[in-house]
């Protein structure tokens, strides 16, 4: 093993935001404003930065992809299969994060939009990746 890099997946963080609205259960999601899932909806998120915690991070990639504070991060599901992103192997934490039921979500970064989404209808077709396997979760 001569000077060979380690090949490590990246790691990802996910918040699930939800509140009860006038459909039942709404979820906070973005609509994806680059590849892969470009249009697609999905749970903020992004990568996690060299030296940062990933409770952290969740926290902060909420804030800056629908300008909503989050805090009390609680771990809900990791999925980490080696073929579940295109752009290579990526681990996602997501957790389960409090926030203003009143908040207004704002898009930023690479969200083209951020709203409060009915989970009840959501088909995988309009979801992100394995994000759908997280409502179906949600709805039990």
């Amino acid at each position: 093993m001569a000077d060979e890099a380690y090949l490590n997946p990246a790691v990802t963080v996910d918040a699930i935001a939800l509140r009860e609205g006038v459909a039942g259960t709404e979820a906070l999601l973005i609509r994806r404003g680059e590849q892969p899932w470009k249009g697609r909806l999905a749970f903020p998120g992004g990568f996690v930065d060299r030296g940062e915690d990933p409770e952290h991070a969740v926290l902060r990639e909420l804030t800056e992809e629908t300008g909503v504070t989050g805090f009390e991060p609680a771990l809900f599901a990791v999925h980490g299969d080696p073929h579940r992103d295109p752009r290579q192997h990526i681990v996602t934490i997501f957790y389960k994060v409090s926030v203003n039921s009143d908040a207004v979500p704002l898009a930023g970064d690479d969200a083209m939009h951020a709203e409060w989404v009915s989970i009840e209808g959501l088909q995988a077709n309009q979801m992100a990746g394995d994000h759908i396997r997280i409502i179906e979760r949600l709805r039990e």
